[in-house]
């Protein structure tokens, strides 16, 4: 993934399997979260998954993506290797749920 910019709010492909228990799994969006400085320098970036289904919670927003609704789940949150980043596949303003990620994490 050299050469590559991996900023907050960036969604891509992310491969999340192996996982144990009731972690989410297989390859699905995630929200790049984590820091752009963290992410400049760091082998690895914060994201938190994204999903079209998923039980409705405070902490999961419905935000728009690519034309449909898609619940952002920031209970989910899970610090990857960029090596688990394949495509990218638009992005998500910071403002639509940066916010709530903070009052979360309070």
């Amino acid at each position: 993934m050299a050469g590559l910019s991996f900023r907050r709010g960036d969604v891509y492909w992310v491969n999340l399997d192996p996982t144990i228990g009731t972690e989410i799994n297989k390859t699905r969006p995630g929200l790049i979260v984590s820091p752009d400085d963290m992410n400049a320098i760091l082998p690895r970036v914060i994201i938190a998954p994204i999903t079209s289904k998923g039980q409705p919670l405070g902490c999961r927003p419905l935000v728009p993506f690519q034309g449909k609704e898609a619940r952002i789940l920031l209970d989910q949150l899970r610090t990857v290797d960029k090596r688990r980043l394949t495509k990218k596949m638009g992005r998500i303003e910071p403002a639509l749920w940066q916010a709530l990620l903070l009052e979360m994490l309070g």
